[in-house]
C-alpha cells in the first residue's frame, strides 16, 4: 500500500519511477539502469535493503540513496547513513516531505545548491513546476517539467533522445512515439524558441551560460 502511494505521488510529480518489490530484483534494476535517486525500503525479502546498498556502494555506484524503514532506533539510521545513504526517513511519513528530500538529493547530486534551477536565460522550480524565461513564467505539465529538469540539471550537456526518454518514462510505461520532439516544442512554445538547443544528430540541451550553445 505504501508502494502503491508512494509511485503514485512520484508520477503525479513528473517523475519517471521504476519499482521492484524484492532486494535481489533491486540489485540487479541498480547494477544495469541508470537512476537519478533510489528510495529504499530496508524491510525487503530475499535480500535486505542495507545488503542491497552495501553491494551498490561497494561496486561504486554514487546514486543518492533515500532509506525508507519502519526501523527507527538510532543504531539503524546510523548504519544506513555508514552504509552509504544520503537520508533517512522514517515510515510513516509525509509524501511531501519525501518530495522535498528527493528533490534536495537530486539537486545536490548535480552540482545544484539552491532551490531552483538555472542556467541564467531560463529557471524552474520543481517544487512548483513553473520555469521562467525573462518576463515569462509557465506550469509545465508533468512531462514537460521532467524534460526541462534533466537539461537544467545538466547544462552545456548534450542529451540524447533515449536519456531523455528514460527521465520521461518509467519501464512500465510506453514511450509515445515522437514524444520528446512533441515535449520540446511545447516547452518552446510555452518559453521560447531558443531555450532548448538542437545538437544535430545528437540530442539537446541548454546553454551553460547566457547566450552560447550550439543550434540547429
Amino acid at each position: 500500500m505504501i508502494g502503491d502511494a508512494v509511485s503514485v505521488a512520484l508520477k503525479d510529480a513528473a517523475y519517471a519511477v521504476d519499482w521492484v518489490k524484492d532486494g535481489a530484483a533491486a540489485g540487479s534494476a541498480l547494477e544495469h539502469g541508470e537512476h537519478q535517486a533510489v528510495l529504499l525500503d530496508l524491510g525487503l525479502p530475499k535480500r535486505d535493503g542495507l545488503e542491497v546498498l552495501r553491494r551498490l556502494r561497494q561496486a561504486g555506484n554514487a546514486v543518492p540513496v533515500i532509506v525508507i524503514t519502519a526501523r527507527d532506533g538510532v543504531d539503524d539510521r546510523i548504519k544506513g547513513l555508514d552504509f552509504g545513504a544520503d537520508d533517512y526517513l522514517v515510515k510513516p511519513f509525509d509524501v511531501n516531505e519525501l518530495l522535498a528530500r528527493l528533490r534536495a538529493i537530486i539537486r545536490r547530486q548535480g552540482g545544484q545548491a539552491t532551490p531552483v534551477l538555472s542556467n541564467g536565460t531560463v529557471s524552474l522550480d520543481p517544487a512548483t513546476r513553473e520555469a521562467r524565461c525573462g518576463n515569462t513564467v509557465e506550469l509545465l505539465s508533468a512531462r514537460e517539467f521532467a524534460l526541462l529538469h534533466a537539461l537544467l540539471l545538466r547544462p552545456g550537456a548534450i542529451l540524447t533522445r533515449t536519456e531523455l526518454e528514460e527521465r520521461i518514462y518509467g519501464w512500465s510505461e510506453e514511450v509515445e512515439s515522437n514524444a520528446v520532439d512533441f515535449l520540446i516544442h511545447g516547452v518552446r512554445k510555452k518559453l521560447g524558441a531558443d531555450v532548448i538547443k538542437n545538437v544535430r544528430g545528437a540530442g539537446w540541451m541548454v546553454s551553460k551560460d547566457r547566450g552560447t550553445g550550439q543550434e540547429e
